[in-house]
């Protein structure tokens, strides 16, 4: 774009944009169309067709992701998932072995447990905040090492910096789940990853109301990553493509006004006596809260806990509260709650979950843009006896 766009914010309105805008639309229509004239394309990749991801509105979501993140290229999918799983299966081929985060989300955690042996792929778990320990079960194989910028639920925060250096020391491709972070937060291609991920429908689009997800990464591996997606077909449709273009536009000012509010509750809950333990890496007593703040502009609107008394006051406490939407998710405008072992990582073993500290008693809440007093009041009363 010619456009002298630096800030984060500016990128948000204007990064991607057509020029000329198109009939002058301020913003670009949806273009609801299967199939594009034939124009000369020299490959299959660049045929115009709405399964190969590459109409305008893909194209200027494209460009806009890739710009937030300071990276050359992107590609919108149907789901995080389809993100997720065609860029492990684009670097991974048959015989290869990854080195993938232990606490992460329950559907990555799924796909990799039980459908990597038939694809003949391999795996180890690693603890993300034991770097000395990863080389132990390092192999020739090992192609890639995947992980979370802050785990879903535990709010944990991995060793990022040494992630990429040993991808770099081992020559592997360094991928990483940025959902939670948001590029508002943190943006991984500045510090050395490969690859970042996201299920764009949390954060990026903001509303819960599409499902989608992004790979943002290098020309050459986004290119690879198109080229799997092409024959795998998670293709985003361009009216979810349009709403995330929307959505987008404010994400920096739902971020930051979230980043505010997480910090305030988690804080209010850290201090109330009915609560026994708080995930929140703003809170100055997380284990590692100053890694948090030398690497992010903010901890992000997550945050877990867990209430005393066990299960039964979980439930009870989230029936009591009336702002708050039980529903699984997070990201959007609205404040969600839930218990991850009944949504995100119900298809986790109990046994699974409780190794890597995931209770049947954790509660996962997605902080919205409600006022931050209304939902500290109503998260008082419901944790009243």
């Amino acid at each position: 774009m010619s456009k002298n766009v630096r800030r984060l914010d500016t990128k948000l309105i204007h990064a991607g944009e057509p020029e000329p805008r198109i009939n002058g639309a301020v913003t670009v229509p949806i273009f609801q169309s299967a199939t594009y004239e034939y124009a000369g394309e020299s490959s299959y990749d660049e045929i115009r067709y709405i399964r190969l991801n590459n109409t305008p509105n893909h194209v200027a979501v494209h460009q806009k992701l890739a710009a937030l993140e300071n990276a050359e290229a992107a590609l919108v999918t149907a789901s995080g998932m389809a993100a997720i799983s065609t860029a492990l299966l684009t670097v991974l081929s048959v015989g290869d072995h990854l080195l993938i985060q232990d606490c992460l989300y329950g559907g990555s955690h799924d796909f990799v447990r039980e459908d990597f042996a038939a694809l003949g792929l391999s795996y180890d778990f690693i603890d993300g905040d034991e770097p000395d320990s990863w080389a132990k079960k390092l192999q020739p194989s090992t192609k890639a090492i995947y992980v979370e910028t802050m785990t879903n639920p535990l709010l944990q925060v991995p060793d990022l910096k040494a992630v990429v250096e040993f991808a770099r020391a081992h020559n592997l491709v360094s991928m990483i789940d940025n959902t939670f972070a948001t590029p508002v937060n943190f943006r991984p291609i500045e510090h050395g990853f490969d690859l970042s991920l996201h299920s764009a429908t949390k954060y990026l689009n903001g509303h819960s109301d599409i499902v989608g997800g992004a790979c943002i990464g290098s020309e050459s591996l986004i290119r690879r990553i198109t080229h799997k997606l092409n024959h795998l077909g998670g293709t985003m449709d361009p009216h979810a493509t349009f709403l995330l273009h929307r959505g987008i536009k404010t994400l920096a000012l739902r971020v930051r006004y979230q980043n505010e509010s997480g910090l305030r509750i988690a804080q209010f809950l850290e201090s109330h006596p009915a609560i026994d333990h708080v995930n929140y890496p703003g809170l100055e007593t997380h284990p590692r809260h100053a890694r948090a703040r030398e690497l992010f502009d903010g901890f992000g609107g997550m945050l877990s806990f867990e209430v005393k008394g066990g299960v039964d006051s979980a439930e009870a406490f989230m029936r009591k509260t009336t702002l708050p939407i039980s529903a699984p998710s997070l990201g959007g405008v609205e404040t969600l709650i839930t218990r991850p072992a009944t949504t995100s990582h119900s298809g986790m073993s109990p046994e699974e979950r409780r190794r890597i500290g995931i209770t049947d008693s954790l509660v996962r809440v997605s902080v919205g843009i409600e006022a931050r007093e209304d939902l500290i009041e109503d998260f008082e009363q419901a944790l009243r006896e």
